[in-house]
């Protein structure tokens, strides 16, 4: 009886050292490897698109995720989110979970102005900017070939001699080309009947559909037809004039400067990202916008590739200061 006593206690003894060696061996290799420390990114990136597919913020958006899957090493899939000037895209994406596996693609209306004037579930606490992509682009206003004028200067008069006889399609109340339109238009004492619709594609529909006697918009949705001669693009919302529109005036061709507007895109994410991730987001997406052929295509569109996520902070935190002055000169501040 003793002898397997003794038998037993000795192989617990034995037992009990392997179990300390091989404590001992996994302390020494360090713990093992959390979420957290994971490789940033290992699958799909989700762009939400704030717009129907066919605008230039699609466009554009559909162009760098594609140049972006090359940098991450990863798919970036776009979904589009359209509604209530952005507001609706905006809102999935900061309530998304903040792991940087969801990011939005924006332009100025979402987070500068809509905040402003719509009831939405996000203010400018909600999100961190990533990286602006683009910068400098003008919307733009065109007629139909047979619109009685042939350049900007003479729009702007049959404009003023017919004040509510004109239609013009835009994003809808408070977006970016309603308000860049009515930065120009009020000093002039224009006045047309605002159509609102979902973004750039269907406001181009409804004018070549002559539902709509001007378009506003985008540069990109509305270039093809600019070029083969159904429409004639006369005014841009910019200090100065744009290649991309060599027919069109800009603010300083109407003696107004400082109420030009520029329209810019860039990617967001959800606020309290953590920081190591935004950093490879930021740098990702970067050089996503910088690749040949984004680069080209933006250049084309008279666009200029933008910076950091530290910079692109101070834009949009500047701007919605601006915005917010001009929402309560048009009257629709909301609060």
């Amino acid at each position: 009886m003793d002898i397997v006593q003794n038998a037993t206690r000795s192989r617990t003894r034995r037992l009990v050292v392997v179990c300390a060696l091989l404590g001992l061996a996994v302390a020494a290799l360090g713990p093992a490897p959390s979420a957290a420390q994971e490789k940033f990114p290992s699958r799909p990136i989700e762009l939400i698109v704030p717009t129907p597919p066919g605008g230039g913020v699609d466009i554009t958006g559909r162009m760098l995720a594609e140049a972006a899957e090359s940098v991450f090493g990863v798919p970036v899939v776009v979904i589009n989110h359209p509604g209530a000037t952005g507001g609706v895209g905006v809102g999935r994406m900061v309530a998304a979970k903040p792991d940087g596996y969801t990011v939005a693609y924006v332009w100025n209306a979402p987070v500068t102005i809509v905040p402003q004037i719509l009831p939405v579930s996000y203010n400018l606490q909600s999100f961190t900017p990533v990286s602006q992509t683009t910068g400098g682009t003008p919307l733009i206003f065109c007629v139909s070939p047979r619109f009685p004028a042939s350049n900007g200067k003479e729009l702007i008069e049959v404009l003023q001699r017919n004040p509510g006889k004109y239609s013009y399609g835009n994003d809808g109340t408070g977006g970016m080309v309603q308000l860049a339109g009515e930065r120009l238009f009020k000093p002039l004492n224009v006045k047309l009947l605002p159509v609102p619709f979902k973004g750039a594609a269907e406001t181009l529909q409804a004018f070549l559909g002559g539902h709509v006697d001007v378009y506003g918009g985008s540069v990109p949705a509305v270039g093809p037809h600019m070029k083969d001669g159904a429409a004639k693009c006369l005014l841009v919302t910019t200090r100065e004039r744009n290649p991309a529109a060599p027919d069109a005036i800009g603010a300083a061709d109407l003696g107004l400067p400082d109420r030009a507007t520029e329209l810019w895109r860039g990617v967001i994410a959800p606020k309290d990202v953590p920081a190591d991730r935004l950093k490879i987001l930021e740098e990702g997406f970067r050089k996503a916008a910088n690749t040949a052929r984004l680069k080209e295509y933006t250049e084309k569109s008279g666009e200029r590739v933008g910076g950091t996520s530290s910079d692109f902070q101070k834009l949009i935190t500047s701007e919605y200061k601006d915005f917010g002055q001009l929402v309560q000169e048009l009257g629709l501040a909301t609060k």
